[in-house]
């Protein structure tokens, strides 16, 4: 898989068209292959195990992003699958592909709100599960989908005092390739604040007639007088029956530890953290992707999986490691699976809210996901990549 050269990013939510990259994830077979570091001395993967615990939460906040302009949009990148819509102050990128399979991108924040694969049968289902709730001043809040947190920290060693910086909430789309008789490729685009360095993010997001995939780029530039540390996770909240009838089929063999959920902007939260508000969740999620991660990583294990076909039916929150970079998630009681596959990750999310909650309600959904939680440090010139990608296998 070829990555093309980081371009700069028009600022504030404005698209420009960049040279288009070679095709990305159009065979989700061939997803997985090439290296997540490249460049200079930064291209070798280095930990950060000690001065992690040096992180702060992020004091690096970018300036309110003005609301997309769904008529701008809609003329620079028709002809490609895609349309646009724009709901209150964000805008909703809607792509379909000619089999029916269809997935919903929201902007600026980069929240994936849905993901309908064409199934055997010829009709579609829902596989990502989000809830719309009210959040500060009254104002409408959508959780859960497919949510991208990632954390770029400076500062961590030395005499600089340290930043930590998130392209959450200021994606801006940069392009729009392919078209529905094949594959579509949107590409999101977030720069770090001026004077805290020049990290760019990058996240393209492609549906194909059997997968949605997730491609994540980071690069230091060359330019930047310090390194980044970075760490992340992917939150894939999938909609189930109840936990009670969904399983984790292949963890057999992987370590585990047990901890607290992840909280962060666009988790579903369970009664019991429902009042649970900015920032005491940019703090969880923060702790999560710095130094508590790392620290529970680093630690041994709790046990090893011993069930190849893992019932979710209790609550339950573990970090896997050592699990394999494919597996497979069964509901039995909506007869659907989907297979979820990752790169660059060395970690995996799970999730259960446990099943005493409504069959097909609020809190029928797992949360799984890839993370990277010992920090990758990028010297300048050094670029990360990784990526997910959730299969339908029912076609």
């Amino acid at each position: 898989m070829a990555f093309g050269a980081p371009t700069a990013a028009a600022p504030h939510g404005h698209a420009t068209v960049a040279p288009p990259t070679s095709s990305s994830w159009k065979h989700a077979t061939t997803l997985f292959s090439s290296s997540k570091l490249s460049g200079g001395i930064g291209g070798q993967r280095a930990r950060l195990v000690t001065a992690v615990h040096a992180l702060a939460p992020a004091t690096s906040v970018p300036a309110p992003f003005p609301p997309p302009n769904a008529e701008y949009l809609a003329a620079e990148f028709s002809g490609h699958g895609v349309t646009f819509e724009a709901v209150g102050d964000s805008c909703v990128v809607k792509m379909l592909v000619r089999n029916g399979s269809a997935a919903h991108l929201l902007l600026p924040s980069g929240l994936v709100t849905s993901y309908k694969p064409a199934m055997w049968h010829g009709a579609s289902m829902e596989v990502l599960h989000t809830t719309v709730g009210e959040g500060p001043g009254g104002m409408p809040v959508i959780r859960g989908g497919v949510s991208v947190d990632l954390r770029c920290a400076r500062g961590v060693s030395g005499d600089a005092p340290p930043s930590t910086w998130s392209p959450g909430g200021a994606w801006s789309l940069r392009d729009v390739r392919g078209g529905p008789t094949g594959s579509i490729e949107v590409e999101l685009v977030s720069v770090e604040p001026p004077g805290n360095g020049a990290a760019e993010a990058r996240c393209v997001v492609t549906l194909s007639p059997d997968a949605l995939a997730s491609e994540l780029t980071v690069t230091n530039a060359a330019s930047s007088s310090s390194p980044v540390a970075l760490s992340g996770a992917v939150s894939n909240h999938l909609r189930v029956s109840t936990p009670d009838a969904t399983y984790a089929v292949g963890l057999q063999g992987s370590d585990y530890r047990s901890r607290e959920p992840i909280v962060s902007e666009f988790s579903i939260l369970l009664p019991d953290s429902a009042r649970l508000q900015q920032p005491h969740w940019a703090k969880r999620i923060d702790m999560f992707l710095s130094g508590e991660g790392a620290a529970a990583v680093a630690q041994e294990p709790d046990g090893e999986e011993d069930d190849d076909f893992k019932h979710l039916t209790a609550e339950m929150c573990r970090i896997y490691s050592h699990a394999p970079r494919d597996f497979t998630v069964i509901d039995r009681g909506r007869r659907n699976s989907v297979c979820l596959s990752r790169r660059g990750f060395e970690e995996l999310y799970v999730f259960s809210p446990g099943s005493k909650h409504e069959w097909y309600g609020k809190y029928a959904y797992v949360c799984i996901g890839p993370a990277m939680l010992k920090p990758v440090v990028l010297a300048p010139g050094a670029t990360w990549q990784g990526a997910q990608c959730i299969r339908n296998p029912n076609l």
